[in-house]
């Protein structure tokens, strides 16, 4: 029995309709934000940003350097 709930449950949530996003009956899309030229899209306005997604950074430590003292890190009392 439990494989047939988790079956059904995974067929259910595969067969989600995917179509093109727009604002609800009735409704309009953000105003356009202060100094852009046009508003966004649906598409943009889901899709994250730099500060949202940072880049990864792979910089490899080429050379090690000594911490300096932290004057803070104090052992607990």
């Amino acid at each position: 029995m439990k494989y047939f709930a988790l079956i059904t449950a995974l067929a259910l949530a595969a067969c989600g309709s995917q179509k093109e996003l727009r604002p609800a009956q009735g409704q309009s899309l953000p105003p356009a934000p202060y100094g852009a030229e046009e508003p966004r899209t649906a598409d943009g306005l889901i899709a994250p940003d730099a500060q949202a997604r940072p880049a990864r950074s792979d910089e490899v430590l080429t050379e090690s350097q000594d911490r300096a003292s932290d004057r803070f890190d104090l052992p607990p009392q």
